[in-house]
């Protein structure tokens, strides 16, 4: 009995000193690589910018109505806001490439040729730091079982979830599950849902799915910086 009690006590104590696995050995799919918007949804509001009023399916407050239906494309342009549509809500909605690396063992890191934004998600436990509020926001993610990695972004600068001044506050918070499955004909697909809670803008929860293409590498790689119009 005693042996088994030390046993037991030497196999916790290994446990204990043995190191974590990195986010990067612990994953549960593969998302690195490049990608490419695959729309076959939602045309009208993610190919062109919609005409303002456009607001279909989107759970706006009369708050939001009211800010969304004085958008100034010209406004936004010289107050250097051009990027208002590309932030952590809507970014994945942008018709795009996106190339996802690890920047380190424990930060993957996702940029997008549209508009040229860098997003960081951390596989840590620690508090969000609380500094300047940015476009992209702060992201901790985490890996879920079977296969699926989840992300939640905070410190956000207010900005659109949509080109044509559909709103959403610096509260705001964006919940993301990225998941894989098969193309058909071959390939591979990333599906990208985003879920928006904003009480001040939303009457309810804005949850929206997109689907990307794998590409073999990135020939078609084009930044272009972000646009208002």
């Amino acid at each position: 009995m005693r042996f088994l009690l030390l046993t037991a006590i030497a196999a916790t104590a290994f446990a204990q000193d043995r190191p974590m696995p990195s986010a990067k050995a612990s994953a549960t799919i593969d998302i690195t690589g490049y990608w490419v918007s695959f729309i076959t949804e939602d045309w009208r509001f993610r190919m062109v910018t919609p005409r303002k009023g456009d607001y279909q399916a989107v759970p706006m407050t009369e708050q939001a109505r009211k800010v969304a239906d004085a958008w100034d494309p010209a406004a936004d342009e010289a107050a250097g806001e051009q990027c208002k549509a590309y932030g952590a809500p809507a970014i994945m909605r942008v018709p795009a490439r996106f190339h996802i690396t690890w920047q380190d063992d424990n930060t993957l890191r996702l940029e997008s040729d549209a508009g040229m934004q860098t997003r960081l998600f951390h596989f840590k436990s620690e508090p969000a730091p609380q500094g300047a509020r940015t476009w992209q926001g702060y992201s901790m993610a985490e890996w879920q079982r079977p296969a699926s990695l989840k992300a939640g972004t905070t410190n956000l600068r207010a900005g659109y979830l949509r080109k044509n001044g559909v709103p959403y506050s610096e509260n705001a918070i964006v919940t993301e599950y990225f998941d894989m499955a098969p193309l058909d004909g071959g390939g591979q697909l990333l599906l990208v849902t985003v879920v928006v809670d904003d009480p001040q803008y939303l009457q309810q929860p804005f949850i929206v799915t997109s689907q990307f293409k794998k590409e073999a590498d990135g020939s078609k790689w084009d930044p272009t910086p972000c646009t208002s119009r």
